[in-house]
């Protein structure tokens, strides 16, 4: 069975817990809290180097990590990546765009709120990360308004990769009120079979 390293409240970790419950893949979750270091041990590190989280390990013995390759290996061959090769560069695109864009300005401000007491230096540019969270919400919105899903007109895994941190954004303190077509998207997500909670173990 496919193990997964984890952190419940992580939305990298999610992405991956969704995506192989919305395919039927079994795997056996193994929880790791990234705020007491669990995923920096070297026994850890001796098996995934860039000691993070979500990481999969397979039965024959190969590892696997980023949340977004993970994405991408399991849904080859699925609805959840289209078959068109533009298509599938589209895919892509929202995939490099959620993790350099959107990922490190919203997930950041929201481990920043629900760790009040940790120290972190980047609590000192929490206003530049806050305005770069919403430029990412801009340019999400710009693309939705016209509209359904982010890649070939279908759900897919790019929209899994955004919907991970967006749908708990408010929690970072980010404000979707003017984001309408956003909103409305995270409806659509929402209500996908076999959806399940970020909190859902």
């Amino acid at each position: 069975m496919i193990k997964l390293y984890d952190y419940l409240p992580s939305g990298n970790g999610y992405k991956v817990r969704l995506l192989l419950t919305q395919l039927d893949l079994p795997f056996e979750r193994i929880e790791l809290d990234i705020v007491k270091g669990e995923t920096r041990t070297p026994e850890f590190l001796a098996k995934f180097p860039n000691g993070r989280i979500p990481a999969v390990e397979f039965e024959d013995g190969r590892r696997l990590f980023e949340s977004n390759a993970i994405l991408w290996y399991f849904a080859e061959g699925t609805s959840m990546l289209p078959a068109d090769p533009f298509a599938r560069a589209r895919a892509l695109q929202w995939l490099f765009f959620e993790q350099y864009s959107h990922e490190p300005f919203i997930a950041v401000a929201r481990f920043l709120a629900m760790y009040p007491k940790l120290a972190d230096d980047r609590r000192a540019g929490l206003a530049r990360i806050m305005k770069l969270g919403y430029d990412a919400l801009g340019v999400m919105e710009a693309h939705l308004s016209p509209r359904e899903w982010f890649s070939d007109g279908k759900y897919s895994i790019a929209d899994i990769a955004l919907y991970a941190y967006t749908h708990v954004a408010g929690e970072g303190g980010y404000d979707l009120e003017a984001y309408p077509a956003v909103r409305a998207w995270l409806e659509r997500v929402s209500s996908q079979p076999k959806y399940i909670p970020i909190t859902r173990v």
